[in-house]
């Protein structure tokens, strides 16, 4: 796991030119200028990737964008999708039957479906009319182990954004100035990604030992950063087993305040942007009422970080809306460390009825049945 984080500025490097040129190749002008509604969709990390890009999409495109887990937009929205509307479904391994269903469904009310894999032979991509390709260079994996994912993580929030700046060019809500700076910055986030591993690695290392007594962990995080603090709670949840949840910064101040054990580790992500002043109130009450608390944020942020006592910081010079891209590496770094600090095996080496099998084993993630027609 720490050998994909350290390979991220490198993946970084190799994608953002060959996703950008399938971007232009397959969404035309007069496509992208027809879309009125986007909707997102995914499972597990493509969800969060989808929730991080959000922004990006109302913003650089100029329409209103719907991330949605794919149970949710399959079972519960697709009989209700507007016209012209556009659905995204992302799943590098294209096989996850959640996210095919949520593409075939929305065929039948007459959306554009797009798929986001690296496997386009794969279920997801079958059901989509359309297929972005997004293959990344192969990783490869010690013999005989599976482990928590962070490339896919970062390489989807590549394309999406990717795909954002396409779609302002295309609807002339974006010069070609413009254009060209912000994919400059998307490859300029390869740098970002590595200085930030060259700050955090030795904290989240020092974190990981000093925290050894801890059970459960929370991270915050608001706008695009609700997403990393998602992600980074899975990535605790596949690393080491704990118990780790992920919630907006609002959110924690409303509920986790409250909570009996005070002591639970508590990261704070932020970008030091439009969150900041809220970022600070709750690392000033997290630390009140006992919590452990450690901010995720830039160097520049003096005020959060003095309000906190304790950070993993990641780059300065990051556009907020794509701090995502580098804001979980620190976290995923404290998730492998732990995982090493207390000896524990990645995805609890799949015992107990887990399986890697089957689709899943018994959760059935490949293998679920899938619903053919909307509702009458």
């Amino acid at each position: 796991m720490i050998d994909q984080i350290h390979s991220l500025p490198t993946l970084i490097r190799e994608i953002v030119e060959p996703y950008d040129a399938s971007i232009r190749r397959t969404l035309n002008r007069e496509q992208c200028q027809s879309i009125h509604r986007l909707f997102v969709t995914g499972c597990g990390d493509s969800h969060h990737a989808a929730l991080a890009t959000e922004w990006a999409f109302e913003a650089l495109a100029g329409i209103p964008c719907e991330p949605m887990t794919a149970l949710q937009f399959a079972r519960y929205a697709a009989t209700y999708v507007p016209p012209a509307s556009a659905v995204i479904g992302v799943s590098v391994s294209g096989g996850v039957s959640r996210t095919a269903e949520a593409l075939r469904l929305a065929n039948q009310v007459g959306a554009a479906t797009i798929a986001l894999t690296a496997n386009p032979d794969g279920l997801v991509g079958q059901a989509a009319r359309q297929t972005l390709l997004v293959q990344a260079p192969p990783f490869p994996e010690p013999p005989g182990m599976v482990t928590p994912g962070v490339r896919s993580y970062t390489a989807n929030q590549i394309a999406l954004c990717l795909i954002a700046v396409h779609l302002g060019e295309a609807r002339e809500k974006l010069t070609k100035d413009e254009t060209d700076g912000l994919r400059h910055e998307l490859s300029a986030l390869a740098e970002a990604a590595e200085r930030t591993i060259e700050m955090s690695d030795a904290a989240a290392r020092a974190l990981a030992e000093e925290w050894r007594d801890a059970s459960e962990f929370v991270f915050t995080g608001s706008g695009p950063n609700f997403a990393a603090a998602l992600f980074s709670a899975a990535k605790v949840l596949e690393a080491s087993g704990d118990s780790a949840i992920g919630q907006d910064t609002e959110e924690w101040a409303h509920l986790q305040y409250f909570a009996k054990n005070v002591t639970t580790p508590t990261f704070i992500i932020s970008a030091g942007g439009r969150d900041l002043s809220r970022a600070v109130e709750v690392a000033v009450a997290a630390k009140t009422v006992g919590r452990r608390a450690v901010v995720v944020t830039p160097s520049t942020a003096i005020g959060l970080i003095s309000a906190a006592g304790r950070a993993l910081n990641f780059s300065t010079g990051v556009r907020e809306m794509f701090t995502p891209i580098i804001s979980a590496i620190p976290c995923e770094l404290f998730a492998a460390h732990r995982a090493d600090a207390i000896g524990e095996p990645f995805f609890r080496a799949f015992g107990g009825g887990r399986s890697v099998e089957g689709g899943g084993g018994i959760s059935r993630i490949r293998t679920s049945e899938m619903w053919q027609t909307l509702p009458g």
